[in-house]
């Protein structure tokens, strides 16, 4: 399904890299606001960089794929060397696949990682790589993100019926 993540995760914080070196992956992409940092804070997380290192140690690379423009992503993310495409255009799968490919990695060795149904994990699935869902750092959003929050509630509630979305600490199926 379209927006059926194929992995959960309560936060993209709790991944880990020898169950990510088996599954073949390469290279993490990241949603930023409220995947990696609480939307509205513009100072990097310690943990973003932690995470950064542990994936870098495991030669996994973090890549943030963002609907936000250069600016706001670099100004996080430059000072610790972190691979980024800002205007994305999520849902569309088209910033992912260029990524992947000028990479030259296969959509199995990629990971779309981000907490909104109708940006991050559409975008994921429609660019074959495995898509994780996390739970949003903050349970407040941007005005433009609380209009995808009310059509994500809908979402949930007709996936529940199959099979419902929860979240663990370790990778789960969606």
């Amino acid at each position: 399904m379209l927006f059926r993540p194929r992995y959960t995760i309560d936060t993209i914080y709790h991944l880990d890299t020898d169950v990510l070196k088996q599954m073949g992956i390469k290279a993490v992409f990241s949603d930023l606001d409220n995947t990696l940092l609480a939307w509205n804070e513009f100072e990097t997380a310690k943990k973003m960089d932690e995470l950064n290192r542990r994936l870098a140690a495991a030669d996994i690379k973090l890549v943030v794929i963002s609907n936000n423009n250069a600016e706001r992503i670099g100004k996080v993310l430059d000072p610790y060397h972190i691979a980024y495409v800002a205007k994305a255009k999520k849902p569309l799968p088209f910033a992912i696949t260029k990524k992947r490919e000028k990479m030259n990695l296969s959509q199995k060795q990629v990971m779309m990682v981000g907490d909104q149904l109708i940006t991050d994990i559409q975008a994921g699935n429609l660019a074959g790589v495995k898509s994780v869902l996390v739970k949003p750092l903050i349970q407040t959003d941007k005005w433009n993100t609380r209009i995808n929050r009310f059509f994500e509630k809908i979402i949930f509630f007709f996936l529940a019926i199959s099979h419902p979305v929860t979240f663990k600490e370790t990778l789960k199926n969606g």
